[in-house]
């Protein structure tokens, strides 16, 4: 297994690609910390990982809350002893009518950005503590390039995860912690999404998609497990694509 009793804490995991990420580590060995908003969607995804025989707790967690990090972290080594594997998965769609909100630019950079920093501050101490570890940061396509169709706050944010995982790897290197970015292309929507839920806009961004397809959670999942196992050990300061080739046109 390529995960065997590594503790691997994963945000935004009651749903979509984390719960994906978080059965796909379960099934290679690793001990699951789920964390979530979603407290309900949570637990039942947790006790149906450790009715598979996998071994799973969930957290109720807001990324954008550093108290509630606190806790979660406290609460994870409290449990298991020390936390190897962090993945920021966590986040908000930027997909919406108005894109010149600033409310929303706001929540945002404080879901998205804030909540992978929040995430790096309280791994990388027990990461340390424990001689090395691996984060790994869920960006998406949109902190690469600009797009029509999500609110520029949403780029930002995305952006921020992108250069603060190379920062982040840069740092802490030297202590034994890789940390990498993932970069989604056009996946099934999230919850939050308006405009990129829109079938005309998926059509339209689909129609010369060279895989000609929408991505699908487990496979960002899997990538999100390679980046997070000994198998990346020389792997840091990346990015990692997961676009069915957007970015290649």
């Amino acid at each position: 297994m390529r995960l065997q009793d590594k503790v691997a804490l994963i945000t935004g995991a009651a749903h979509g690609m984390g719960e994906s990420m978080a059965r796909l580590f379960a099934r290679e060995g690793a001990r699951v910390v789920l964390a979530d908003v979603l407290e309900r969607e949570g637990t039942q995804v947790a006790a149906s990982i450790a009715d598979a025989g996998g071994d799973a707790l969930f957290l109720a967690l807001d990324v954008a809350d550093e108290a509630h990090w606190q806790r979660v972290i406290a609460a994870v080594v409290a449990r298991h002893g020390r936390l190897d594997i962090l993945v920021n998965n966590a986040g908000i769609s930027g997909g919406v009518l108005d894109r010149l909100n600033t409310e929303l630019f706001d929540r945002l950079l404080a879901v998205n950005a804030r909540g992978a920093f929040l995430g790096m501050k309280y791994a990388i101490p027990q990461m340390q503590k424990a001689g090395g570890g691996a984060i790994v940061n869920v960006s998406s396509i949109s902190g690469l390039v600009g797009q029509s169709f999500v609110h520029m706050g949403y780029n930002g944010a995305k952006a921020a995860i992108h250069v603060m995982s190379k920062a982040a790897a840069v740092q802490f290197g030297k202590d034994g912690i890789r940390v990498n970015s993932v970069h989604p292309g056009i996946m099934p929507p999230m919850l939050t999404s308006v405009t990129s839920a829109d079938p005309a806009v998926r059509e339209m961004a689909l129609a010369n998609l060279p895989l000609g397809r929408a991505g699908r959670p487990q496979e960002v999942a899997n990538a999100v497990l390679f980046l997070a196992s000994d198998e990346a050990s020389y792997i840091t300061g990346a990015e990692l694509v997961v676009d069915g080739g957007y970015l290649a046109q």
